[in-house]
């Protein structure tokens, strides 16, 4: 194969052409050459395709508007250097839904440039983009692409040579899955995938159940309708390490997209003994995994609770109510609009857990029905999110933080209570998680360890207890985005099992005369009045990223000395990994001479730059005061 490119200026008309010339491989393929050119015409920009083979030639030409030379020309070098284009792709389509997509977008640079002048990246939390065609799309063909990297990868590391598949309500994600399966059985990988949608925490169990060399979650979490994803797990049913994703990242980059990836249909796969559907065996015992990590065991069955919960159409109806009756839960009333399976997310156009708008319905439904609490998991069901009633009947939603320290106090109070608390206990969590855990962990004699943003830190920190023989101190994990664990038996945070310990955590105040109000303003009136709050400053398009890099340069090359009137006593960059004693991150922490702290981090899943900001006075209003002027002073900063 050669290659060639040349740009040239000719009676002031700028001409570009890139030439791959492929000789002729027995059995794959004959000689041909595929040339990508551009030329600035009165009209705009004249691009063109040509294919040449034996004598015959075939083109299709765009026209790009005035001044988009350059984009043009950069877009046409990266199809060349990849060897496709959005013609090939409509010769090659499998999914009817991308051909409208690609006849759409014809002739128009700028959107061809937003699908197929980049990648999707795979890292450590997989991909996750928007629903389309291209190499910056998830589709069909980008997911083969990935799980044949990941494939390559599990043919090296022995063991089971098996992968586990689950996948929850979003678009096109049974399609991914299954799609994902016929890669690995090509491969001759065995897999183990579920035959309905079920959350992150069922995958991370039977990835650890079935003794699998990985595990594959279709997903893109609480992002917007128009997102999938894929979460790619190691052994342990914790997300991959960077070594392990970068490992696959490099046999991704080696597979062609359209061509590269084995593929069998998911029916031979099956037909040929590789794919098998996850057993009743490993459902009954993941639950039975979360109900014995009860605090109170039966107390549920009397205490006469009232709930409201949403999936927010998602994979958590079934799990989450089917451990919620079992420990006695039974006056549930799911909100009609978000119960059964829907991508689309009509209801909410962000089913996050964290904001009004996706629990509102929720609320309405509990104002009437005057429940106790208000529930609601994300789609992929390792989130969630609550709305607690107060004394004068409304409800007031719990921040991540919050309701973190209430199940910590919970847990520690009870199992101290019932004799079932082990020698040595250890809390995790993440380094922008609330200090006020770091308060109740201490008063019950708790070891907390911080370690970095991502769940997969805090199942590392499980994995070395468990290297230890001491998996059993783990007691409790969390970390500020509404993500809870409270057992070794997976790796990642569930969901499932924060409802149920949310709702015997409900029923058990409201069986002492008392409510998770109450014992909120009890925490804050013994330990301090905590406040944490998260602003997010997006950064949109191709340069997004670009930006973000340059802004977070410029807090290390130029940190601030003082912030809203309060000197900065310390800065802690977590890229010094000898001086934190964490693997590096991109993380800044800004100490104030008051005590307030900030956290800078961009985002690993969405463009975004994301603040932190803690603050302690003596009643809330202080504490908001405090941090709101913080974001003042930070905002001109990061904009």
């Amino acid at each position: 194969m050669q290659r060639k490119g040349e740009r040239q200026t000719m009676t002031g008309k700028e001409y570009c052409r890139y030439i791959r010339t492929y000789s002729e491989l027995e059995g794959l393929q004959r000689a041909h050459t595929v040339v990508y050119c551009a030329q600035t015409v009165p009209g705009g920009v004249l691009a063109q395709l040509r294919w040449e083979q034996a004598g015959r030639v075939q083109c299709s030409t765009v026209l790009a508007p005035q001044g988009s030379f350059a984009r043009m020309m950069q877009l046409l070098r990266y199809l060349c250097e990849n060897s496709i284009g959005p013609e090939q792709w409509l010769e090659e389509l499998d999914d009817a839904d991308l051909k409208p997509e690609l006849a759409k977008i014809e002739g128009n640079d700028d959107e061809i440039k937003d699908r197929f002048a980049v990648a999707l990246k795979f890292g450590t939390a997989g991909l996750r983009g928007v629903l389309g065609a291209g190499t910056n799309r998830m589709n069909i063909y980008v997911v083969r692409q990935a799980t044949q990297g990941l494939a390559n990868w599990v043919k090296t590391q022995g063991g089971s040579q098996t992968v586990a598949i689950s996948y929850d309500s979003r678009l096109k994600s049974d399609v991914f899955a299954k799609t994902a399966a016929g890669v690995l059985a090509a491969n001759g990988i065995k897999v183990r995938i579920y035959d309905a949608l079920m959350p992150v925490p069922a995958l991370s169990f039977a990835t650890r159940y079935y003794q699998c060399n990985a595990g594959i979650m279709v997903t893109a979490s609480h992002n917007p309708a128009k997102y999938n994803g894929y979460k790619a797990y190691g052994p342990d049913g914790c997300q991959m390490t960077d070594d392990a994703a970068a490992i696959v990242y490099d046999e991704i980059q080696k597979t062609d997209v359209l061509t590269g990836a084995k593929y069998i249909s998911f029916a031979e796969g099956v037909e040929n003994g590789l794919i098998r559907f996850v057993g009743d065996d490993c459902k009954k015992a993941l639950y039975d995994a979360i109900e014995a990590r009860q605090v109170r065991p039966g107390l549920c069955k009397t205490a006469g609770l009232k709930l409201v919960y949403s999936p927010l159409n998602g994979s958590g109806l079934v799990p989450v109510t089917h451990v919620l009756n079992d420990m006695g839960i039974t006056d549930i009333t799911i909100v009609p609009e978000q119960e059964y399976p829907n991508g689309y997310f009509t209801t909410c156009s962000y089913p996050n857990p964290e904001i009004f708008d996706a629990l509102k319905l929720g609320l309405d439904l509990a104002t009437k029905t005057g429940a106790d609490l208000m529930l609601a998991t994300d789609p992929d069901a390792d989130r969630v999110g609550i709305a607690m009633k107060c004394p004068d009947g409304s409800y007031e939603l719990v921040s991540g933080n919050e309701m973190g320290a209430l199940l910590l106090d919970y847990i520690c109070a009870g199992r101290i209570e019932k004799g079932t608390m082990p020698k040595n206990p250890v809390a995790v969590k993440s380094i922008v998680s609330t200090p006020l855990a770091d308060a109740i962990a201490a008063h019950y004699g708790v070891e907390m360890r911080s370690v970095l943003t991502g769940f997969k830190w805090i199942g590392d920190q499980i994995a070395n207890l468990e290297a230890a023989g001491e998996v059993d101190r783990f007691i409790f994990g969390f970390e500020e985005s509404y993500g809870y664990l409270a057992g070794p038996y997976v790796r990642d945070k569930d969901a499932v099992i924060g409802s149920m310990l949310i709702c015997e955590m409900a029923a058990y105040y409201r069986s002492i005369g008392s409510s998770i109000k109450q014992r909120l303003e009890e925490i804050y009136k013994q330990y301090g009045r905590y406040l944490n709050k998260v602003d997010s400053f997006e950064f949109p398009g191709l340069t997004g990223m670009e930006k973000m890099a340059s802004i977070m340069q410029k807090l290390r090359d130029n940190p601030p000395t003082e912030l809203a009137g309060h000197k900065v006593v310390k800065v802690t960059d977590y890229k010094k990994p000898e001086e934190t004693g964490l693997p590096a991150a991109n993380v800044l922490i800004y100490s104030l001479e008051n005590g307030a702290t900030v956290v800078v981090r961009p985002s690993g899943t969405e463009p975004k730059i994301k603040t932190y900001f803690t603050t302690l006075g003596k009643d809330l209003a202080e504490a908001q005061a405090q941090k709101d002027a913080l974001a003042a002073a930070i905002e001109p900063i990061l904009a």
